[in-house]
């Protein structure tokens, strides 16, 4: 039984849930959906994404996002950030935790960081050199870790080597993304297996998508694993250009609820969160409210 254990969530709506929105979704509605999320008591938020609004219109607004969203006690604003220059910015602007992304699979990182694995765990030495220097944690998201959209089924220890490059380099949190949604729990299973041979159970995080209806039975496996920290986006927006057919992340409210179902406490206030996962999906249709 989960007794008393609590389980996080980090909150990826307003950066991984909005960036492939096909309408700009303005700052302010950013900025109160942020605001929505924790008064509902969420305590980790990835507020936005430091990176080129060439490749990513949607983040465009990050520095204003960034320096708007008041900092709150006991609230984490993290920013994605690709290399040391969105790092500089990003610490500039006032990020509490900063994160990195990569993949287990070479044909992922190619589309969609343009760089081999190996180069992509170079550009991060400088990035957590200066979160280091800052006082500031990093964190390490490894995409495909289950499945990938070109190459197919990822082995578990690809996972697990990329996993510990990141936590050598000095990531605080490991966050394996299940990118496509099409995971078993079986296979889930194994990756995690593998991973939590090399990474601490508390530095790794699941980051599950629902294309496939799976998601839920696959934050069971990781629960019995002892994962205690997993990634949702508020109204299941969410998903990846670069990985055809995936559906988005699964829903805070659903993960939430599933996890209080199973005896988890989570410190979330349900109401407002409805209130968030409303505004959410009328981000989406196009129905901004201004503030």
């Amino acid at each position: 039984m989960s007794g008393d254990r609590k389980v996080t969530i980090v909150e990826v709506g307003p950066r991984d849930g909005l960036q492939n929105e096909k309408n700009i979704v303005s700052t302010e509605d950013k900025l109160k959906l942020i605001r929505l999320l924790a008064d509902a008591g969420l305590s980790r938020i990835e507020v936005t994404a430091f990176v080129s609004p060439r490749w990513v219109p949607q983040m465009a607004d990050h520095d204003a996002v960034m320096r708007r969203t008041p900092a709150r006690e006991g609230l984490i604003r993290s920013v994605l950030v690709p290399n040391d220059k969105g790092a500089i910015a990003a610490i500039a602007a006032g990020a509490d935790e900063l994160a990195v992304f990569t993949s287990a699979s070479e044909t992922f990182a190619s589309r969609n960081i343009n760089c081999t694995i190996a180069e992509s765990l170079e550009r991060f030495v400088p990035v957590i050199s200066l979160a280091r220097s800052h006082g500031i944690p990093v964190r390490g998201y490894v995409s495909c870790a289950v499945d990938c959209p070109y190459e197919g089924e990822i082995a578990p220890d690809a996972v697990a080597i990329v996993s510990s490059q990141l936590m050598d380099l000095g990531c605080h949190e490991i966050s394996v993304a299940e990118t496509i949604g099409r995971g078993l729990p079986e296979r889930v299973s194994l990756m995690l297996e593998r991973v939590l041979d090399r990474v601490p159970a508390p530095m790794v995080a699941c980051h599950f998508h629902d294309t496939s209806g799976r998601a839920r039975a696959n934050v069971d496996v990781a629960l019995d694993w002892g994962i205690a920290t997993f990634d949702s986006s508020a109204g299941g927006l969410g998903g990846c250009p670069y990985a055809p057919g995936a559906a988005g992340n699964i829903g805070t409210g659903v993960i939430i609820s599933h996890l209080m179902q199973r005896g988890y406490a989570t410190g979330i206030d349900s109401n407002i969160l409805q209130l968030a996962e409303e505004f959410a999906l009328s981000l989406r249709n196009g129905c901004n409210s201004g503030n």
